[in-house]
């Protein structure tokens, strides 16, 4: 099933929200922030979609205890039959309706409820498909997407995975917020090969050896979640190797005061290597962590109110270069956000995060954005998932919002045609994740793009050859080569707005590079031309027996009217008469004087030009 069959099961009414909300799912998208692991990227059973944290954390509030979802000693099929017997209180939520989708689009389920009498067909059903051996490009281009960005630990060694398909980005807590922990210093060693000697040097450097790392493999962004409390500011080299000196020798025991001070030091530098290398820094703003100690894993955090964005001011204008695409946990937060991005250039809306990710929320914070930011400046929207599988149903929650708020605000309340709002929503959907996150230059397989970089199913240019067509893909071109030019449905089918066609044959004549290589490594030597005496002897061109040279005729002298050297001439009483010297001919050789044949030839000449042009007329 493709983008365009599923969203034939998408409950959007009929008018210009249908036909925006249509035209939006063709759009192949990049997810410009998720959790998906590259090596294992898409479930293998039902209890890998259950048990993501929304339903985990959703059934224990609904009543069923933690040691029931998180008891170790049970299998998936089990942990799947708890939780579906916890469900029908979610039967209200978002939440709820993302896993019905994607049993119905990539299961072939045919009901709306999950439930203890249909579930266990459903489990095997999608364990059988799930089997397959690419059934994560199958997850991919059923759901419309070409790449996704990953969340990747300072030590990844980026390895083992397509990094134009699954996109690292260098994630940065544990760096900023743990590096008192002796294990994280450990890691930090042990990936870049330098250690902390308590010198601010080794931590720049081991800092920029992880940037040179990631932009070498094509990360495209540098990210941190960052709780309310923390305000980034400078700290002075003083004050900071005081820190560092003292994490050092203390670690966790390390006096509150010097932590801090540590973690400002940190987060500053990798704001200046963002600035260097040209990431942009995706900062996720206002968790607070085990806010509910006894909850289930991944839900324990919520966020805090009182967390402003009056405390990256200094951030903010210290580094105008750096890219900050900001997301707030909680709608309250998002005027404030709208805010700073209507007067910061460098500050961009970044998705709908978490407690704020349900439509009532994106409505009002997407309706907000669109209203009061440059639309080159927003992020529509990212899964934050952690199976391939959610990335369609949470995508196409967005986009059934996003086409209510182009339908009502733009079309009917502003009178923009449909093809101009739809223009709108792919800048925000797919568009500004090209330009915000570009491919950093020198980054490695940049050149290594395959089919997956257009999508699935692919169109029959590239069976051909000859002309090339280059297609603009994600900040990235990709060149087919075909035989003659495609007709217009041709490049449609491509799936992308960049269409360049251009000559790809290899160019006539013959480089430079192959000119040197024919050159002689040794030069001629044709020896000391301005030498009085001769230093070879002289080879007779016309077949006299000898040649003996005397001294005046073989010096060059100036020409007293040019200056110009040149062999001088035996001078008579005519300066056009030139004295050839005897040879060994038997007759000797007579004085000439060319000059007036020269003229008779000429005259002659000029004649018959003027004959020949008499009877042209």
């Amino acid at each position: 099933m493709n983008a365009a069959a599923m969203s034939d099961s998408s409950s959007v009414a009929n008018g210009p929200k249908s036909e925006i909300y249509e035209a939006l799912t063709s759009i192949r998208l990049i997810d410009p922030h998720s959790h998906i692991n590259p090596h294992s990227p898409a479930s293998t059973t039902l209890a890998d979609l259950l048990g993501y944290h929304y339903y985990t954390e959703l059934a224990h509030s609904a009543g069923m205890p933690k040691s029931r979802i998180e008891d170790k000693a049970i299998g998936p099929k089990e942990l799947v039959e708890r939780l579906v017997g916890g469900l029908q209180p979610l039967e209200n939520t978002a939440q709820y309706s993302w896993l019905i989708e994607i049993c119905r689009t990539f299961f072939g389920f045919e009901e709306d409820r999950l439930h203890l009498n249909n579930w266990e067909a459903l489990y095997d059903r999608s364990e059988s498909i799930m089997a397959s051996a690419q059934w994560s490009e199958t997850v991919l281009d059923q759901s419309n997407v070409q790449a996704v960005f990953l969340t990747n630990d300072f030590d990844d060694a980026l390895e083992g995975f397509d990094t134009d398909t699954y996109i690292p980005c260098l994630r940065t807590d544990d760096l900023v917020f743990h590096l008192a922990k002796p294990e994280v210093r450990g890691r930090l060693a042990a990936c870049t090969g330098i250690e902390l000697d308590g010198s601010l040097e080794s931590l720049r450097s081991s800092l920029k050896q992880r940037f040179e790392h990631f932009v070498g493999r094509g990360a495209r962004a540098c990210a941190i979640s960052i709780p309310p409390t923390f305000t980034p500011t400078p700290v002075g080299d003083g004050r900071a190797s005081t820190a560092l000196n003292a994490v050092l020798q203390k670690g966790i025991s390390a006096d509150a005061s010097h932590q801090e001070a540590l973690s400002r030091r940190v987060f500053w530098t990798l704001a200046e290597l963002c600035d260097e290398f040209g990431l942009p820094f995706d900062l996720m703003i206002g968790v607070n962590r085990q806010v509910y100690p006894e909850g289930v894993f991944q839900g324990q955090d919520l966020y805090d109110s009182r967390v402003s964005l009056i405390q990256y001011r200094e951030l903010f204008n210290s580094f105008p270069n750096v890219k900050f695409p900001v997301s707030v946990l909680a709608s309250v937060t998002n005027q404030e956000l709208v805010s700073y991005a209507w007067i910061f250039p460098n500050v961009i809306t970044n998705g709908h995060w978490w407690y704020s990710n349900t439509p009532s929320f994106i409505a009002r914070d997407s309706a907000a954005r669109l209203e009061a930011v440059p639309q080159t400046k927003q992020i529509g929207y990212y899964s934050d998932a952690y199976k391939l599988e959610f990335i369609w149903p949470k995508f196409d929650m967005y986009r059934k919002v996003l086409s209510g708020v182009l339908a009502d605000q733009f079309v009917g309340d502003r009178g923009w045609s449909i093809e101009r709002a739809v223009e709108l929503g792919r800048r925000v959907l797919r568009d500004n994740v090209d330009e915000i996150f570009p491919r950093p230059n020198g980054a490695a397989g940049e050149d290594s793009h395959d089919e997956k970089a257009l999508g699935s199913p692919r169109s029959g240019l590239e069976s051909l050859g000859v002309v090339g067509v280059a297609t603009a893909v994600a900040g990235v071109t990709e060149v087919l080569e075909i035989d003659a030019l495609p007709a217009e449905e041709e490049v449609h089918e491509l799936g992308v707005e960049d269409v360049e066609l251009r000559e790809t044959s290899a160019p006539s004549g013959t480089s430079a590079d192959e000119l040197e290589t024919l050159v002689e490594d040794e030069t001629l030597d044709v020896g000391n031309l301005l030498d009085d005496e001769p230093t070879a002897q002289i080879t007779q061109l016309r077949g006299e027996s000898s040649f003996s040279p005397d001294d005046d005729s073989l010096q060059l002298q100036p020409d007293p009217n040019t200056g110009e050297f040149t062999f001088p001439v035996n001078q008579s009483d005519s300066d056009d008469t030139l004295e050839i010297s005897p040879s060994d001919d038997d007759s000797p050789a007579e004085k000439t004087d060319p000059t007036a044949e020269t003229v008779q030839e000429l005259e002659e000449f000029d004649l018959e030009f003027l004959d020949d042009d008499e009877e042209s007329k």
